[in-house]
């Protein structure tokens, strides 16, 4: 991915990720009530949330949209789509980049169209896989970057084209590289880490060291790894002595607890 400026061919579509900033919803009936647009997950297994998901809009119907969303693209999260493709070609494309499996045994949906999921899958693509992922999108824009970039301050204009490569066709649930897992497991932690910052104030690469280590500690359950980084700002200097007592994830944590807790009195 690269930083960009300009660009000299106007998009056709922006794929806007309505659970990301509801609240653009009512200014996109409100204002671009004229724009041609299709639910992403109309006809599919999602299709019961579709009016909550993300949607498909045609620029060449609107493009005043276009034009504010160079403008403010923060404010209208989503993805600005470059393609020559049929309507139909596109949303059967898009619709099948939804639905992605692990080893062929665990299937998810794949939130590409949000800007900072985006921000972490594709740069895990190497050049056949972006040809297979976009397939008749030439060009991805969006303004984002990954979560650490968003709570540094650090996002910026993002720009992928398709290398065009001579690649299969994307398959039904296209089972995920390891690289792509790996990606998308630090795209879950770090937005993990961003959410504490937001909700404490504090400071991002603290937290996410604090995550690292107790992920490093064994303590992948989900509240007994916030239970470690609370603990950990409430004693960030506090010495670690190990191994850990506790033949559980909550009773080790609970050992480090009582010991930094009886240290400090």
């Amino acid at each position: 991915m690269s930083a960009v400026q300009a660009t000299v061919a106007n998009p056709q579509w922006l794929l806007l990720d309505m659970p990301g900033a509801p609240q653009v919803g009512v200014t996109l009936q409100e204002t671009f009530a004229q724009a041609g647009r299709f639910w992403l997950f109309e006809d599919t297994e999602w299709q019961a949330l579709q009016e909550q998901g993300p949607v498909l809009i045609d620029l060449q119907s609107c493009p005043a949209l276009a034009d504010l969303y160079r403008v403010d693209g923060q404010r209208w999260p989503g993805l600005l789509m470059f393609s020559e493709a049929t309507a139909s070609t596109l949303l059967a494309h898009l619709r099948r980049m939804l639905s992605v499996s692990f080893n062929l045994h665990h299937r998810a949906l794949l939130s590409y169209f949000n800007p900072n999921t985006a921000s972490y899958f594709f740069d895990a693509c190497d050049a056949e896989e972006l040809s297979r992922w976009l397939g008749p999108i030439s060009q991805l824009r969006w303004f984002g970057g990954t979560w650490a970039d968003r709570a540094l301050g650090c996002q910026g204009w993002q720009q992928l084209l398709n290398p065009g490569l001579d690649v299969r066709p994307l398959e039904v649930d296209e089972d995920l590289s390891p690289r792509q897992r790996e990606k998308l497991q630090t795209c879950l932690l770090e937005h993990h880490a961003w959410r504490w910052n937001r909700s404490t104030g504090a400071d991002f690469t603290r937290l996410w060291d604090h995550l690292e280590e107790g992920l490093a500690l064994g303590f992948s359950e989900r509240p007994v790894l916030d239970g470690w980084i609370w603990l950990r700002l409430q004693y960030p200097d506090a010495w670690l002595v190990q191994p850990l007592s506790g033949g559980t994830q909550q009773e080790r944590l609970d050992s480090v607890r009582k010991l930094w807790q009886d240290g400090s009195t």
